[in-house]
């Protein structure tokens, strides 16, 4: 007996949680009233310098909650997952995505300068039995609203983001390099139907190698799927971001990248989960 789990709504809601590019900050400084401009320009150049432009941009990179304080700079504790900060901020495409707690959010931004505005939330509506990832949403949207301050510190790979939010909450955060980052390119989307089991192919390096058993599927411009046509076949290579849990068929969104100057013994193209579109726990054959 089947059990279908569609995961329709954070479908229909996982193409807007992804943001768009950001400006770097800069300080302006302005001249003490009675002084002469030229003086009062040099002197806050030599006192005050402005910071030089980042050229880490928000959008190349998955932002990971590292700590968070209140305005007294106590730990917030609603932000914490088994005493560990999981959340994760995207930008792309003017949104903020959110995720890590129970559901996914997503909010429209805009950045000026140092600033940046945050709308209200919207979110996924599934249910979780850990109440304090459904608080975990909610704390981490009324941290968020509004208007904030941001700066980027450090260098790829491994810049950090700093957000001081309206309320005076200060979010310290590590940045990631996307999958378009790393391999330097949007790539091409495409959908795979992943059976349920593992199966057993000719590997060179690897004899008794478990691969997964895929075949792609289609959709039309409606997103309705497409009767399956394709051929089933090992896939040799994992998906990035992808674990597989036997019994479970699953169908998956990824993305594919062209990998620059691969090693002889490794795929010239790389995988990478977008999302799981839908999943199926299947009994045992007997």
């Amino acid at each position: 007996m089947n059990i279908q789990r569609p995961l329709l709504l954070a479908a229909a809601l996982s193409s807007v949680l992804l943001a768009a590019c950001a400006a770097p900050s800069t300080n302006h400084n302005g001249a003490d009233a009675g002084a002469k401009p030229e003086s009062a320009a040099l002197d806050a150049a030599k006192s005050d310098p402005a910071p030089a432009a980042s050229a880490i941009e928000l959008p190349a990179y998955v932002w990971h909650l590292e700590r968070a304080s209140d305005a007294a700079g106590k730990p917030i504790a609603l932000l914490q997952r088994e005493g560990k900060y999981g959340l994760q901020l995207s930008f792309r495409d003017g949104r903020l995505g959110v995720s890590g707690g129970c559901n996914r959010a997503g909010a429209a931004y805009a950045l000026s300068g140092g600033k940046i505005e945050i709308k209200s939330f919207q979110t996924t509506l599934m249910a979780c039995q850990d109440q304090r990832l459904m608080q975990m949403d909610s704390e981490i949207a009324k941290q968020l609203e509004g208007s904030a301050q941001y700066a980027i510190q450090g260098e790829a790979p491994q810049p950090r983001l700093l957000l001081t939010t309206a309320s005076g909450a200060k979010l310290e955060l590590s940045g990631e390099p996307t999958a378009e980052t790393r391999y330097g390119g949007p790539g091409t989307t495409a959908f795979f139907e992943v059976d349920a089991q593992r199966r057993t192919c000719p590997h060179p390096l690897m004899p008794n190698h478990q691969c997964l058993w895929v075949r792609e599927r289609k959709y039309d411009g409606n997103g309705v799927a497409l009767k399956p046509d394709g051929e089933w076949q090992f896939l040799y290579q994992e998906i990035e971001g992808y674990t597989h849990e036997p019994g479970v068929r699953n169908v998956v969104r990824v993305k594919k990248f062209d990998v620059k100057n691969p090693p002889a013994d490794a795929s010239s193209v790389a995988y990478v989960l977008d999302m799981v579109v839908e999943s199926e726990l299947v009994s045992p054959k007997r």
